[in-house]
């Protein structure tokens, strides 16, 4: 929800509380995928002399 025209902080805080109420449950993560640490780290190319 977009509440960048509102000014004051309680407001603010009580439209988001309010969408996020009224917004549909997301879905429980697939068992098969991995988050933060557990994810598979990127192999960075050796430093030197560029590839590409």
């Amino acid at each position: 929800m977009n509440t960048k025209h509102v000014e004051d902080k309680a407001e603010r805080k009580k439209l988001k509380r309010t969408a996020r109420k009224k917004a549909a449950p997301k879905a429980k993560r697939a068992s098969g995928v991995a988050r933060g640490s557990n994810k598979k780290k990127v192999r960075h190319m050796s430093k030197g002399q560029r590839k590409r």
